[in-house]
């Protein structure tokens, strides 16, 4: 019988893509998430009955155990950027990756994969970068063994940066950020599920710190989306005081309303982005896993065609401009 991988937020933004190679490498696959009905697209990643959805909620043992049941190896992509209710960065990123690692290691699973961030740090001011080092903490602690992914902002058609910055430029003739100087390394997303297959089928260990081939401030990335897009916007950095104050406002907007508005950015968030988000020079990465990574240039235009004026029509357009009569 083949082989079985539990992948915790499996049809999330980085699962999914997990899910879909763990297929192809003949696997079954066990999509652990809160709302199984809303993943079913899932299914469609392997023959009949080879990739299931399957509830589980990661702040609970009962439920981590039965979906561990039975795995060979699991893999957990399960992360939050602004915490809801209960589902806080401790609950979710520190004690539920240590949870996943305690059961899998009782289960008898010998294989694991965490995904992490870079910039994960117990010294550090922001509780989403301390709860993903604690998270890192909790699994090493248990799987001792495991592979631990720490991919910069990661890229890819269902992305909630790229695609939430383009949808910006449609309403106004300014493109706000916070931290224009500060760097990133875009990684596509398959590229990270390929790194995570590898720690799943082979006899790979310790941590990895994945990013793409090219380092941008986030001006820079604003310019290359816009360049994709055909558009042009003022891209207006916000210094980090005003930014403080303005989250400091949405947070209070956020209580009043009893949590039903949320505003776009958290003071969490702009401490983040006072750091650097690239790979640590020594660390290792792509290289060390053989794998190429792929330039985001290669694959913007792939899904951020349909924020152009014309949309799907763009490029027909611009070439019939330049027919010579």
């Amino acid at each position: 019988m083949a082989k079985l991988v539990t992948i915790f937020g499996g049809s999330g933004f980085v699962g999914r893509y997990i899910a879909r190679r763990m297929a192809k490498e003949g696997w079954r696959v066990r999509v652990a998430v809160r709302n199984p009905n809303e993943a079913m697209f899932v299914r469609t990643y392997g023959v009949v009955g080879q990739v299931e959805p399957v509830f589980c909620n990661i702040r609970d043992d009962a439920s981590v155990r039965a979906v561990s049941q039975g795995a060979d190896a699991v893999v957990n992509c399960v992360g939050v950027l602004d915490e809801v209710g209960k589902n806080t960065f401790d609950a979710v990123q520190a004690d539920g990756a240590e949870r996943v690692a305690r059961i899998a290691a009782a289960e008898g699973i010998t294989r694991m994969v965490q995904i992490s961030a870079i910039g994960a740090d117990a010294e550090s001011d922001s509780e989403y970068a301390r709860s993903k080092a604690a998270g890192e903490a909790g699994v090493l602690q248990h799987m001792p063994k495991a592979m631990i992914l720490r991919p910069s902002i990661v890229f890819g058609p269902e992305d909630d940066f790229f695609n939430r910055f383009a949808g910006m430029t449609r309403f106004g003739p300014v493109v706000p950020v916070v931290g224009a100087d500060t760097l990133f390394q875009p990684v596509y997303v398959d590229d990270v599920a390929q790194a995570a297959v590898l720690g799943v089928t082979g006899d790979l260990s310790g941590v990895y710190e994945l990013g793409g081939p090219d380092v941008h401030t986030f001006r820079e990335l604003m310019g290359t989306m816009l360049h994709v897009i055909r558009r042009r916007r003022m891209v207006v950095n916000i210094p980090f005081p005003i930014a403080r104050l303005m989250a400091f406002g949405f947070s209070v907007g956020r209580v009043l309303s009893l949590g039903m508005v949320r505003g776009p950015l958290t003071k969490d968030q702009v401490i983040n982005l006072k750091n650097d988000n690239i790979v640590a020079q020594g660390a290792q990465g792509f290289a060390a896993l053989g794998i190429a990574p792929v330039p985001m240039e290669a694959i913007l235009p792939d899904y951020l065609w349909r924020f152009r004026p014309s949309g799907q029509y763009s490029e027909i357009k611009e070439s019939a401009r330049n027919l010579k009569v």
